[in-house]
């Protein structure tokens, strides 16, 4: 199991996140760690930016976005944006795609909601078209109808993952896609509801095992801490609260807040926390630090422990 970080959605003006992000990813590389997740949030960077800035400052980490929100653009905008992403980084895009959630797309976007599962598929026919490096794409399908000319031939074969929760979105992500991103996902659910269908769907397509990327919040803290951490992930880090999506996934697992999803303790607690999401099936692992502490500079300390704690770890999982 590969290990990575989420790099982005920060607080701070427009300069002091790329000052951050450029100081992230510069940690990343160098204590060796296999990705970086760029998440794509309303009020933020957009992602594909952010890793384009990135990977000028960069030579072999890959990045993932974490996810691009499908409605907000037409797939042959998203393709272009990618092709050109994944050469100006020497191919070291993984593009991760999902239908976001309807507080998202209807009610900041004003955009409709209905059928997202159906939408994902016909979006994923247009897109995949257009990475393949064909020089043209014709496609009329239930959404989309496109005839539009294209010069851009990937450096590489760029990887498409698509967030799956559900049983239709996982179908869907194993038959069209190369693999999932989840969020909000423990163990159990990673092993009895994710992999199952996914790799069936892939298997089912002829197409390679699916890679399963899963988020883990993470803390480094002594035992006695832990109950506060979990207390703050839920305060800062309380999407399931909010997105039915959430819910239903945490209904296939033993976690009922993300306080729960969070890995925290000494560094033997956190390494057995990662080989069970190994064992259930996790082939990459991108880790959110979530710091403890009173004050920025406790809250720094914390989160450079776990940091340098999971840079140690990375390498006995691989």
């Amino acid at each position: 199991m590969r290990v990575g970080m989420m790099i982005g959605a920060e607080r701070g003006g427009s300069a002091r996140k790329v000052t951050g992000m450029l100081d992230e990813i510069a940690w990343a590389e160098g204590a060796g760690l296999d990705t970086v997740w760029v998440p794509q949030v309303p009020n933020d960077f957009d992602a594909l930016v952010a890793v384009t800035l990135m990977g000028a400052h960069t030579t072999r980490i890959e990045f993932l976005t974490a996810v691009v929100p499908l409605q907000a653009q037409h797939p042959i905008a998203l393709a272009r944006q990618a092709l050109s992403v994944h050469a100006a980084t020497g191919g070291r895009l993984t593009l991760g795609v999902g239908p976001s959630h309807h507080w998202i797309v209807r009610d900041m976007l004003g955009l409709p909601y209905d059928r997202p599962a159906a939408y994902t598929r016909a979006y994923l026919e247009v897109l995949n078209a257009a990475l393949s490096g064909t020089n043209s794409v014709d496609i009329e399908n239930e959404a989309f109808r496109v005839h539009n000319p294209l010069d851009l031939p990937p450096v590489s074969p760029l990887p498409v993952l698509v967030a799956a929760l559900g049983p239709v979105m996982l179908r869907l992500a194993g038959e069209r896609a190369d693999g999932t991103v989840l969020w909000m996902a423990d163990e159990r659910a990673v092993g009895e509801h994710v992999v199952p269908r996914i790799a069936k769907a892939a298997a089912n397509a002829g197409r390679p095992a699916p890679r399963i990327v899963a988020g883990l919040p993470v803390c480094l803290c002594s035992s006695g801490e832990v109950a506060a951490a979990r207390e703050r992930a839920n305060r800062i880090l309380a999407e399931a609260e909010t997105s039915p999506n959430y819910q239903r996934l945490l209904e296939h697992g033993d976690a009922r807040d993300v306080g729960d999803l969070l890995a925290a303790g000494d560094e033997s607690a956190i390494l057995a926390r990662f080989r069970r999401f190994a064992d259930a099936g996790v082939t990459d692992l991108c880790v959110r630090f979530m710091p403890i502490g009173t004050g920025r500079d406790e809250l720094l300390a914390s989160k450079r422990r776990t940091q340098d704690a999971v840079a140690a770890l990375a390498g006995q999982l691989r």
